[in-house]
This record gives structure tokens, C-alpha cells and sequence, in this order.
């Protein structure tokens, strides 16, 4: 397979579960006398779903974009391991529309937190897999990358990952704050500050406990 096809099914299913997600989105059903304040009534029932599809278009989005940074701009060839992996990463985002949808229905439970919190590990984990393979496979060439760049990518591929590790123990404390845990993981992969940020908690909080110049340790 060469990175046409593997462009082309990525973009394709990308696509179709990014749709997919609107379905859920339902016009509502009023019953009773139709006014205004029925109406608005049932919109607010609409709100944990489509706060739903927010969060899971938005980290869809993160997703195909550091898809096509590690395939299409990273990995100058695709081998048979790529493609698999391709194939565990695709599948798992394809049943975003279900854990998306499960935590819209049941935005009040901590399980509904929780299946959402674990695919998010799961879709993480396989990029981060697929990103490492890219990286250091000796079948797959790449072009020159800065240390600085590799390391701003596996923040950028694990933070989502981290922060669903927190949500899903806050979930049984306050599920509003384990939302809010995604949210930032969304608000952190689309901001293009936050790989600096980072590095710079990271360089104070090593200053305070070592004492250290840390600038030899994030040079390219």
C-alpha cells in the first residue's frame, strides 16, 4: 500500500465518523402544547449530546491531524506493520460515534465517563504506538526531525491520554470536572502554545527542585 490509498481511507473514514457524530443530534419531540418554553425546555435535554459532539469532533480533529503528521509527512514508505497498525487505529476511531454517543445519553453516570475516558487511552496509545514505529522502525525512512519536534509531538500524542487517566478516578468525585479533564486535553492539542508552555513548567519545575540550567536539556 503507498500513502495515496492510505491517505485516501484515512480522510474517507475520518469523514464518515465525523458525520456520523451529528446523527445523535436529534431534532426534539415536544409534548404537549408547543411553545416557547416547552420548546426551550427540550433543546436544554440537547445540551449534554451536543456538548458531546463538540468534544468528540474536536478530538477527532486532533486525531486525523497527527495522523497525517506521523503517516503522510513522517514515514516517507508504508510497510505491511504500518498499515496494521493503521488498521487498530482505524477501527478504534470508528466507535468514537458509539462511546460519544453513550456519554451524551448518560452524561450523569461515571460509566458512561469512563468508556469514553478508556477509548480515549486506547485511541492514544495505538497513535503514540504508530508515531514510535514511524520514528524508529528501520523499514520506515524519514525526513531530518529536531529532537524538539519529536519531543512536542509525543506531549501533543499523550496528553489526551494522560488527561482521561485523570477523569476517569474524578468522575466519581465530580463528573462535571472529569468533562472538563477532556476539554482541556482538546483545548491543549489545539493550541500552539502548549508544547511551549510545557517545556517551560517542565525547565521551572526542574530549576526548583535541581538548581540547574536547563537550557542544554531542550535544545534541538
Amino acid at each position: 500500500m503507498n500513502h495515496t490509498r492510505l491517505d485516501q481511507l484515512s480522510d474517507g473514514i475520518f469523514a464518515i465518523v465525523m458525520t456520523i457524530l451529528v446523527f445523535e443530534i436529534k431534532v426534539p419531540v415536544v409534548w404537549g402544547p408547543i411553545d416557547n418554553m416547552n420548546l426551550w425546555f427540550e433543546v436544554k435535554g440537547l445540551l449534554p449530546v451536543f456538548s458531546s459532539y463538540l468534544l468528540s469532533f474536536a478530538l477527532l480533529f486532533t486525531y486525523w491531524r497527527a495522523h497525517h503528521f506521523f503517516v503522510s509527512i513522517y514515514a516517507k514508505n508504508v510497510d505491511h506493520m504500518l498499515t496494521n497498525i493503521n488498521a487498530v487505529f482505524f477501527m478504534l476511531i470508528s466507535l468514537v460515534p458509539f462511546s460519544a454517543g453513550f456519554l451524551g445519553e448518560y452524561s450523569k453516570n461515571e460509566l458512561a465517563v469512563i468508556i469514553f475516558g478508556v477509548h480515549t487511552i486506547l485511541i492514544g496509545l495505538t497513535l503514540y504506538w504508530m508515531r514510535r514505529y514511524v520514528l524508529y522502525s528501520p523499514h520506515i525512512q524519514n525526513p531530518e526531525i529536531t529532537k524538539r519536534e519529536i519531543r512536542g509531538s509525543t506531549v501533543r500524542t499523550l496528553a489526551p491520554v494522560v488527561f482521561a487517566i485523570i477523569a476517569i478516578p474524578l468522575a466519581f468525585y465530580s463528573i462535571k470536572l472529569a468533562l472538563v479533564m477532556f476539554t482541556l486535553a482538546v483545548i491543549f492539542n489545539l493550541s500552539s502554545y502548549s508544547t511551549r508552555l510545557f517545556e517551560s513548567f517542565i525547565k521551572t519545575i526542574h530549576h526548583a527542585m535541581f538548581g540547574e540550567d536547563t537550557q542544554g536539556h531542550f535544545a534541538d
